[in-house]
């Protein structure tokens, strides 16, 4: 008797401290009443954790951290094809940037700044040209641009004039078609960076198997005659590629 009055006690000290009292103030007739409601430490917990206004700033700062971006991890990154096109053609350049192809911009700049300097120095050579071959068929004796492009000594008379201007006229021709295409090979450069960006970011997920062998070995081929033994089989080559 004795252990059961002891478990009966502890059991209801046990409910007494799961539960709360509290009171619920209603509006009626007669006034406020405030009304005896028991609340159990679960119904606590769920709200505080349910029931809490989920706009108070703690709460959204909760939410902002949640929502933060995790450190990118680049080894399992793969670029967009469409943004990798797009940069490329917008900048020369950004596309191998944003494939992480850092290696690829000297080789795309160098082509740049060799394409232009190579249409300066052939523009400027063709004007220089153009205007001494226009002096050298005009008859005004005070415009001799031409002289500067003689040997040291060198001097033009009647005899070889007609030479000169032929020299004249074929080296400003080759200066402009140079000049022209030093900027055929310009757009040329600028369509591969863009065809180079479009290709590396639409391969960059391709599987490239690090096992990559040729073996060859002996076989038997078994033409199928079955009524001669020593034509049915014959030896070759096998040749087998993994990849």
């Amino acid at each position: 008797m004795i252990l059961v009055v002891i478990v009966a006690f502890a059991t209801e000290v046990k409910a007494q401290q799961e539960t709360d009292s509290t009171f619920i103030f209603n509006y009626d007739e007669s006034g406020w009443n405030a009304v005896d409601t028991v609340i159990t430490v679960n119904d606590i917990i769920a709200f505080d954790t349910v029931s809490v206004d989920d706009k108070t700033p703690r709460a959204a700062e909760r939410r902002s951290l949640e929502k933060k971006k995790q450190p990118r991890d680049w080894s399992t990154w793969r670029p967009e094809v469409k943004k990798a096109l797009w940069l490329a053609i917008v900048l020369p350049g950004a596309g191998q940037i944003y494939n992480r192809k850092y290696w690829k911009l000297p080789i795309v700049y160098g082509g740049f700044i060799g394409c232009f300097y190579a249409m300066r120095w052939n523009n400027m050579m063709y004007n220089d040209y153009s205007q001494a071959y226009l002096d050298i068929i005009d008859d005004d004796p005070s415009t001799q641009s031409y002289n500067q492009f003689l040997h040291l000594g060198a001097q033009i008379n009647e005899g070889n004039l007609k030479r000169y201007q032929d020299i004249f006229r074929k080296r400003k021709d080759y200066y402009r078609r140079y000049r022209d295409l030093s900027f055929f090979i310009l757009v040329g450069v600028y369509a591969l960076s863009v065809i180079d960006a479009y290709v590396d970011a639409s391969l960059s997920d391709f599987d490239i198997s690090p096992d990559l062998s040729m073996r060859i070995e002996p076989v038997v081929i078994n033409s199928g005659m079955a009524n001669n033994p020593l034509k049915s089989a014959a030896l070759g080559l096998s040749c087998s590629l993994t990849f």
